[in-house]
């Protein structure tokens, strides 16, 4: 760990305020720290501000209102720009707000359905750019990051009171200190890391030697355990639901972590099935024996043959109260899907998934299993309902052993014969790619420092984030569901990201919405779908010919709703890079100045070496005070 430092008297960048005022701030190296400068223009909180007045302290450049507003239709982005919501919406996530779900009545909260993604209705959706909150700051620089964050920035305190003993997270003045520990590993995720590498190769090497290459944390808390998993470059998608564990997930986030809200309840996590080489739970607030333990068979769904379920919890070691119990149960359920128990040593077990289907194919003979419905494993697992089944790998065709990291990046896996890539058109995507960033960069004019936590809003293949993948940076790679499945090719590649989709089709029939599965149904409508982070996620978001996608689809979600999440998950002084149609790149630039992002248009050669535009898009820095 780096010691601390007094950073230098910091240089001047302009401050824009919105809605109340403009200041002056300074910053070094990648932190800001407000200044005493006065508001040089006042404005009123609301709408009582006449876009045209002529008083001479308005700014005519920054027009935008702070006021409350919701999504009508049609969609209206008026000429001073976009209204700033109140300073209260500054943690606004749509699909995870409580205030919204807890008026649902339909929801089974038993299996905490409560804390899934779950969308309002359009007239029930903020459309006002969420603002920082009080004396934000531009967040530390990675790996500095990793240990110490602003307090303003996650202004809670909940965590550091109730897990300040085990290590999660301590008040350090004007910073959040985090010490590396968990609730299983209060002395340091370092030493932990060590004792599984121990566990899973009896004592001869290290989890990366062991054959792990991607972790996925089950309630991760504030993601320490992926931190300190990245020295033995091993990546991690680490997950946590919004509940009582207050903003563990934005904490992870300003950390530079990768990390995303979401919960093991009553729907597949949205990761393709067969990813991760170990699936790790340290306390993490699972009943793994729910409904049969169908929780336990999305787990196995998730790994990968030969990959490990790592379990820390008092029913890994405690013999009092019902523990025991718990323990004879979680026993039987990881013995009828044949996982063998490799080690159980100090607070933790670890099994490990068979490769050969031979047992799990006897115990669903003998009805002890239930097999999935092969047909189904090839669907992108967005929005699908649990299963208690086990998927069969039994077409051996379809397996492959992949080579370890760095060389998995640039490795032809099945996944992208079984769509029809050939090694000639996966080598020239990559070439590409690796053109396009180095590009890319020129155009930032930044120091790679100041880029952190990247998204690719249209992954493809991924080849944006390998071209990425030896800069200080971590990618999430989003995967349309509409589009073609590349996911899997993406976490073959050693890469980690989500399906998602960025517009989602519905079909009313009695005044009751389900998917549009039917063609046959009538009455579409749409909403648009805002992913599950927090807001002032994301330093560079990269969209590839994501618009032109969902143009010209149903009405109810246009490219202004798209734009607006966007703002939400973007930090400010992030930038946006947009390829597209020039019809649409014509739009957003038209809009862009409306969302107070500054927009400049640059060319570049597309795969075919034919020039296309590029919009560079930075959010401006602005606050309401």
């Amino acid at each position: 760990m780096g010691r601390w430092w007094s950073p230098p008297e910091p240089r001047s960048v302009q401050l824009l305020l919105l809605g109340v005022a403009f200041v002056a701030a300074s910053f070094y190296a990648g932190t800001l720290f407000q200044s005493s400068a006065s508001p040089a223009v006042v404005l009123p909180p609301s709408g009582s501000r006449s876009p045209d007045s002529s008083n001479p302290q308005d700014d005519a450049e920054f027009t935008n209102r702070v006021a409350v507003t919701y999504r009508t239709t049609p969609i209206s982005v008026p000429d001073y720009g976009l209204d700033v919501c109140p300073l209260e919406y500054n943690e606004y996530v749509p699909c995870h707000d409580a205030a919204y779900v807890s008026s649902l009545r339909n929801l089974d909260r038993s299996r905490h359905e409560d804390l899934e993604h779950i969308c309002p209705p359009r007239e029930k959706r903020l459309f006002c750019l969420v603002p920082p909150p009080n004396d934000y700051k531009i967040p530390i620089r990675w790996p500095m990051s990793r240990d110490y964050v602003w307090r303003s920035n996650v202004n809670h305190s909940h965590l550091s009171e109730v897990k300040g003993g085990q290590n999660w997270v301590h008040e350090s003045g004007k910073l959040w200190w985090f010490p590396g520990g968990g609730t299983h590993f209060k002395h340091g995720a370092s030493e932990y890391i060590e004792r599984l590498g121990n566990m899973t190769t009896n004592s001869t090497g290290d989890l990366s030697s062991a054959g792990v290459v991607q972790v996925l944390d089950v309630g991760c808390g504030v993601a320490s355990f992926s931190a300190y998993l990245l020295p033995l470059d091993i990546h991690t998608m680490s997950f946590a639901p919004k509940d009582g564990h207050e903003n563990q997930i934005q904490f992870a986030l300003e950390r530079g972590i990768g990390a995303m809200i979401s919960v093991l309840a009553t729907k597949q996590l949205p990761y393709p099935g067969n990813s991760f080489e170990m699936v790790h739970c340290s306390r993490c607030r699972v009943d793994w024996l729910e409904n049969d333990g169908i929780l336990l068979k999305e787990v196995d769904r998730l790994l990968r043959p030969n990959g490990y379920f790592v379990y820390s919890a008092p029913p890994a070691y405690r013999k009092d109260k019902d523990f025991p119990i718990i323990w004879e149960k979680l026993i039987n359920i990881t013995t009828a899907m044949c996982w063998k128990l490799i080690a159980k040593h100090v607070q933790t077990a670890i099994w490990i998934k068979p490769e050969d289907e031979s047992c799990r194919q006897k115990n669903a003979d003998m009805k002890l299993l239930n097999i999935c419905n092969p047909d189904d494993s090839s669907l992108p697992s967005w929005k699908s309902p649990l299963m208690n089944c086990v998927w069969l790998n039994t077409d051996q065709s379809k397996l492959q052993k992949l080579p370890p990291r760095p060389d998995r990046l640039l490795f032809y896996s099945r996944s992208l014969e079984r769509i029809g890539v050939i090694p000639e058109k996966f080598e020239n995507n990559n070439q590409f790619w690796q053109d396009q960033v180095r590009k890319y960069w020129s155009l930032l004019g930044v120091e790679k420092t100041n880029i952190r936590n990247v998204m690719d809003m249209n992954a493809n293949y991924g080849g944006f984030a390998m071209a990425l993948s030896t800069d200080p940076v971590w990618i999430m790679n989003v995967v349309p569901h509409t589009m073609i499945n590349t996911l899997p090719i993406i976490y073959d590649r050693g890469l980690i990201g989500s399906y998602h989709d960025w517009l989602v089709f519905f079909f009313w029939k009695s005044r009751h919405p389900f998917p549009c599965l039917d063609e046959s149904k009538t009455h579409p409508c749409c909403r648009c779908q805002p992913f599950s982070t927090y807001p002032r996620t994301y330093d560079l978001l990269h969209a590839f010919h994501l618009f032109s996608h969902y143009q010209g689809r149903v009405e109810g979600c246009s490219l202004e709703d798209i734009l607006l999440e966007i703002d939400r998950i973007i930090r400010p002084q992030g930038f946006i890079i947009i390829r597209d149609e020039n019809t649409t790149l014509s739009r957003i630039s038209d809009l862009a100045p409306k969302f107070l992002w500054d927009v400049s248009t640059r060319t570049l050669e597309n795969e075919e070496n034919r020039p296309e535009q590029v919009l560079i898009c930075r959010k401006k820095f602005w606050a309401i005070i």
